[in-house]
């Protein structure tokens, strides 16, 4: 994996991370989300 992508992947993980934290437990509830899960779900919609 070249640097780029890895530093690309690295900034999607940070938005994600940030607007998963940014809703409520219910909202995240909504979307079938557990808050304790965030970094995972973050990791795997990044492809880290």
């Amino acid at each position: 994996m070249n640097v780029a992508r890895t530093f690309s992947n690295w900034r999607k993980y940070r938005q994600t991370v940030t607007e998963l934290g940014r809703m409520t437990p219910r909202e995240l509830e909504d979307v079938g989300i557990d808050p304790t899960n965030i970094r995972r779900f973050a990791r795997n919609a990044s492809g880290l």
